[in-house]
């Protein structure tokens, strides 16, 4: 394998080495027994069983803080630089199970902010728009009303910038160079951002008058925002988050991850039935040069964008991903067989999610933090 990557907040290329990144970042491996442990509070989902959330930091914690009767609080969320896509989902899904599982109270953090600050072409009007058309998508999931606060940073300033101070007063600019890469080219909106993104892990406590553990499902490429955020956090009197990492989901042409910049690489929960039969109809495939070529030597799934979005999403059955990937391998299907089942299920899918996602529009105010 490749080992040249980049896996930063802002920017994932490269063929990830997942297990180098576990090293490089020092997380820990979401192992069998941990998965075993989980088995007492709920049936583990797809995502956990086939390891795509597969690292974490601190999440046995979690689990034995929960079992003396602690409840913890959940907090992730999303950079609104355009609309959502497939990929922004599998974290949402899970961090949805959670909240169904532990009865849990969400922080969804709408990162209108950053995008403007690391985005020349996007305007605050834009970012702010963003915001809430991505926050449609996470109501159309099925949150629950009552434990969901969507928090958008611009409009929920007055309540976050007190704890991103105290944040900020403990981190230099030395670390975030060291941490982001940053220089003197960069913008001081960009440095302190980060503080911003940590306020969320402290809110709960914060607002409870007592220390609240949280836990934050993310992709790993968002770790280092929290690794600062868990460093300064006893130093202000706060527990470390915890975090659960998923891997990125992969892009249609065959890379590592999804990107709203590549239209063609990407499926938008706004897309129409018929772009997204014409986008998984060009998807990169595992399979030969030719149909004969195939059957004979079969293919490769592991290679296969149309077969990971089955793997990652799309067959929620053990064995049927595991027939499908023998039957893959053995030549006994072929792409445009995969690709269409891969399609109907994507429409079908999308279709329901659009229909709640327009309903969401009437509801979308009982979802939103106010600034008190």
């Amino acid at each position: 394998m490749n080992n040249e990557f980049t896996v930063t907040p802002w920017e994932v290329t490269g063929e990830i080495d997942y297990d180098l990144l576990v090293e490089k970042f020092g997380t820990k491996k979401i192992d069998d027994a941990l998965l075993d442990r989980f088995l007492k509070y709920g049936k583990l989902h797809p995502l956990l069983r086939r390891g795509v959330f597969y690292s974490h930091r601190d999440f046995d914690w979690i689990l034995d803080m929960y079992d003396k009767g602690q409840p913890f609080v959940l907090y992730t969320g999303r950079g609104p630089s355009g609309h959502t896509h497939i990929g922004h989902l599998i974290t949402w899904i899970f961090t949805k199970y959670l909240q169904d599982v532990f009865g849990s109270k969400l922080y969804f953090q709408m990162t209108d902010d950053e995008k403007f600050l690391f985005n020349e072409n996007l305007t605050l009007d834009d970012t702010l728009k963003g915001a809430y058309e991505n926050a449609l998508d996470v109501i159309a999931l099925g949150f629950d009303p009552k434990k969901t606060k969507i928090v958008v940073d611009t409009e929920c300033i007055h309540t976050l910038y007190p704890i991103a101070l105290k944040v900020a007063k403990r981190v230099t600019f030395s670390t975030t160079k060291a941490v982001f890469g940053f220089d003197n080219s960069t913008n001081i909106g960009s440095i302190f951002y980060t503080s911003i993104q940590a306020a969320p892990a402290f809110l709960e406590s914060e607002l409870e008058k007592h220390n609240v553990p949280c836990l934050i499902p993310c992709g790993i490429d968002q770790d280092a925002h929290f690794r600062v955020a868990r460093d300064v956090a006893p130093l202000l009197g706060y527990y470390k988050p915890a975090l659960i990492h998923n891997k990125m989901f992969p892009s249609l042409m065959g890379a590592d991850k999804m990107s709203s910049s590549q239209p063609g690489s990407t499926i938008f929960t706004t897309d129409p039935p018929k772009v997204i039969r014409k986008k998984i109809a060009n998807a990169f495939t595992g399979g030969a040069v030719s149909v004969e070529e195939q059957k004979k030597s079969g293919g490769k799934p592991e290679a296969c964008s149309v077969f990971k979005y089955q793997y990652y999403l799309f067959e929620p059955d053990d064995a049927a991903v595991n027939d499908l990937q023998d039957r893959c391998r053995n030549g006994q299907i072929m792409c445009g067989e995969c690709k269409r089942i891969l399609a109907d299920r994507v429409v079908a899918f999308l279709e329901e999610h659009q229909r709640k996602r327009e309903e969401a529009r009437a509801h979308i105010e009982e979802f939103m933090m106010r600034d008190y």
